[in-house]
């Protein structure tokens, strides 16, 4: 049994009854997300999320994610880890949404520093995966990031940051902003024929901590609109109109399941 099958009982419905498929860890992960209102969410990125899905809020607010991090030990079901192709950064942008009772992610797009991964996942998880150079590295504290997307006719996306936690590590709790944010189970994609699948995913409670964080350059959010229109995010501190919200976690296993049609 994997190790993110012993605990379970937080999970808001019951693991699925086939096996998992996929295995893998993430490392020095940053949640970066920036309130945006739902009207302008459905006038600037709607199109790209099918009408059978409904906006997931909190409070009556839609969010979007940055989520810079490090993948290693990625393998298939009962196949070892390769190195050369098991690690590796990813990059995603993200919002909420649900069906039929069910939160859940739905990615805008998705970058990696692997093309054999990005690869695979466009075709067996129908996700907007990118090719993209990208270096992540601890200095001194500071998890230092950067990703420029390369991938062959697609828009242009940048980010340059720094980041570190700078708080006591914790779980969030039900009914919390964080729970709400960090706490999903599925995500949810559309094929090439605009078919929606769920693919599940388990793991522990995220083991998260606040954080800092320096953004030099950041396009990801802008790149997912051809029509170049600026996204109107809110502001979630006192100092900066775009100050965004920061968590930290460290380190989480995950195991995945193959995409079900819904």
């Amino acid at each position: 049994m994997h190790r993110t099958l012993t605990e379970i009982a937080h999970r808001p419905w019951p693991l699925p009854s086939g096996p998992w498929i996929m295995a893998q860890t993430w490392h020095d992960l940053l949640f970066a997300h920036w309130r945006i209102d739902v009207a302008q969410l459905r006038t600037t990125l709607r199109p790209q999320i099918p009408d059978a899905l409904d906006i997931d809020t909190f409070q009556g607010q839609a969010w979007i994610g940055v989520v810079p991090f490090r993948m290693s030990g990625v393998r298939l079901r009962a196949t070892p880890a390769l190195p050369t192709l098991s690690a590796f950064p990813e990059l995603n942008v993200r919002t909420y949404v649900r069906h039929g009772g069910k939160p859940g992610v739905w990615f805008f797009s998705l970058d990696a520093a692997n093309p054999i991964a990005v690869s695979v996942a466009r075709a067996w998880f129908h996700l907007p995966y990118f090719n993209a150079r990208m270096r992540c590295e601890n200095r001194n504290g500071w998890i230092e990031y950067s990703s420029e997307r390369t991938h062959r006719r697609a828009p242009k996306a940048k980010l340059r940051t720094r980041y570190r936690p700078i708080g006591e590590i914790f779980r969030a709790q039900p009914g919390t902003l964080e729970h709400f944010l960090t706490e999903r189970y599925c995500l949810y994609a559309a094929d090439s024929k605009g078919r929606i699948t769920r693919g599940d995913i388990q793991h522990a409670p995220w083991n998260l901590q606040s954080a800092q964080a320096e953004f030099s350059e950041n396009t990801m959010i802008q790149a997912t609109l051809e029509s170049g229109t600026p996204v109107p995010l809110l502001t979630n501190g006192p100092r900066n109109p775009n100050e965004p919200l920061l968590h930290f976690s460290h380190r989480q296993d995950v195991v995945v399941w193959h995409p079900q049609p819904i």
